[in-house]
């Protein structure tokens, strides 16, 4: 008999606080269950707005060096990716979020301590089937060399393969391809740390961005060298963090997808680009459940008895 899955929320509600890496602003996000189809809901709870803020491709706003969603009533929440990533990565799909900051806490760059918030509230099945977005045909969009497609797939999970290149010696080429398995995001792409490099730092300041970054939450890149004294935490940690942007860019289509998800120089303007295309082409994807697989496994048993 196959694996049914079922839509899932936390056991209990998880609390963390800590610096937005562009606001430079100090949040805390209480991260509570929710009823079946919620979604991924945030709620700014130091503003007079009505509306929750969804986490879906069309409420993104501003892409650059991060992922913002904004709702009808102007409030938003920016550099979303890292939490959604692990929401995604550990099959997490109804949470609502109360934020008291413009921006969630960067952490320490990576997912991985929204993991293991995660795993210690532990994980509640819920009654209804989870909807995956099934690929039924390829969606792809470019900018110049920059370039990424979803295609279909025979399994029921995301596959990733990225490539990335870079003049610095300290990243140069990185490639890599793994498939969103329970277990597997938490231990192979979580701990990932965003990064950046020193000549971009006075530049991005000036914009109003970078204003909590530090060594503590990024890794930073001076021509060939890594900055950051401890080093990297794996030696393609570059292409990692890359990967695990695109899981938590891709949960913005609004529910797991089932198909390959594949890029060259990945971002989040590409990858949003890339859900917006997904979004527009009803043709080429479809709702799935395991209604099916219910009905043969009732039937198996019935058989059985």
């Amino acid at each position: 008999m196959g694996r049914v899955e079922y839509q899932s929320t936390l056991n209990t509600p998880v609390i963390c606080a800590g610096i937005g890496v562009h606001s430079g602003e100090r949040a805390r996000m209480v991260i509570k269950p929710a009823p079946v189809n919620t979604g991924i809901r945030f709620r700014r709870v130091d503003l007079d707005s009505k509306s929750d803020i969804l986490a879906r491709g069309d409420h993104v706003t501003e892409v650059q060096l991060g992922t913002t969603l904004t709702n009808e009533d102007g409030a938003s929440v920016a550099t979303v990716e890292h939490f959604l990533a692990a929401c995604a990565g550990m099959g997490l799909d109804n949470v609502l979020v109360d934020i008291d900051g413009p921006e969630t806490p960067i952490m320490d760059g990576s997912s991985a301590v929204f993991c293991e918030l995660f795993h210690n509230a532990g994980l509640q099945e819920q009654s209804a089937l989870r909807r995956r977005i099934r690929i039924l045909d390829k969606v792809e969009v470019r900018d110049g060399v920059k370039w990424a497609r979803l295609s279909p797939s025979q399994d029921n999970v995301l596959t990733l393969k990225a490539k990335i290149e870079f003049e610095s010696k300290a990243i140069g080429t990185q490639q890599m391809a793994m498939r969103l398995m329970p277990g597997l995001f938490a231990r192979d792409i979580a701990f990932a740390r965003t990064f950046g490099f020193a000549r971009d730092v006075e530049t991005l300041k000036a914009m109003g961005l970078a204003r909590g970054g530090s060594l503590e939450n990024a890794v930073v890149i001076d021509g060939d060298e890594v900055v950051n004294p401890e080093g990297l935490r794996s030696d393609d940690e570059f292409i990692r963090h890359k990967l695990l942007d695109a899981v938590g860019d891709l949960m913005l289509a609004g529910a797991p997808i089932a198909g390959i998800y594949e890029a060259r120089q990945p971002g989040h303007a590409m990858n949003n680009k890339l859900v917006r295309a997904l979004l527009d082409q009803p043709e080429a994807w479809c709702w799935e459940t395991d209604a099916n697989l219910v009905e043969t496994n009732a039937a198996m048993e019935a058989a059985s008895a």
